[in-house]
């Protein structure tokens, strides 16, 4: 399988020169490293070419590294009935950049590239109706980012007295404690074999 997706790696860098920055093969699958500029053009090429034939989009998604210049890694998903394989591209994108949408090429990515939007806040240029897919009217931020606080903004819940659901700023109902995560029984008021915090104080 290996050397099949060798083969097909050489044969994408061939015919795909300007749109191709790196390719690799991890967990069976052949990664693919493109242009932002170019996706559109290459996902079509996969998707015609005799070769490749990579006819159906399984997913899209983001990752997110902050770290990086290039923050968000857009990861397109696509499989080939014909060739039994599977292939993921993916696209380095800055914070503010745009992606290209693939939307007239594969239609089903509307619904993929709403919810990425969402989730990580990347805007894909040409989407007929870029809007939230997933969170409510009016949510504030993008769940999936590493910034983004796991107590999220604001609480959302229905009030008894006044017959309507409301939205409060988050209130956390206790101070953050200080934890030292040495143990897992921290607090706990009884000794567990293995817990070195218990050493010398028997």
């Amino acid at each position: 399988m290996s050397e099949a997706l060798q083969e097909l790696a050489a044969h994408i860098e061939i015919k795909r020169p300007d749109d191709v920055l790196a390719t690799e093969i991890a967990y069976g699958e052949l990664n693919v490293t493109v242009t932002p500029a170019g996706i559109v053009g290459f996902v079509d090429f996969l998707r015609a070419d005799r070769t490749c034939r990579f006819s159906t989009l399984v997913d899209i998604t983001a990752v997110d590294h902050p770290e990086r210049p290039a923050r968000f890694d857009v990861v397109y998903h696509f499989l080939s009935m014909y060739q039994n394989a599977r292939i993921r591209v993916k696209v380095a994108v800055r914070e503010n950049e745009m992606v290209p949408s693939i939307g007239e090429v594969h239609p089903s990515a509307g619904w993929f590239e709403r919810e990425t939007y969402d989730m990580f806040g990347i805007i894909f240029s040409g989407h007929p109706d870029m809007r939230r897919l997933l969170t409510d009217y009016g949510f504030r931020g993008h769940p999936l980012r590493k910034d983004f606080p796991t107590t999220g903004y604001t609480e959302v819940r229905y009030d008894e007295a006044l017959k309507r659901v409301v939205y409060e700023p988050v209130k956390l109902v206790q101070d953050y404690r200080q934890f030292d995560f040495m143990s897992p029984w921290e607090g706990a008021h009884y000794i567990l074999p293995g817990d070195e915090k218990t050493e010398g104080k028997a």
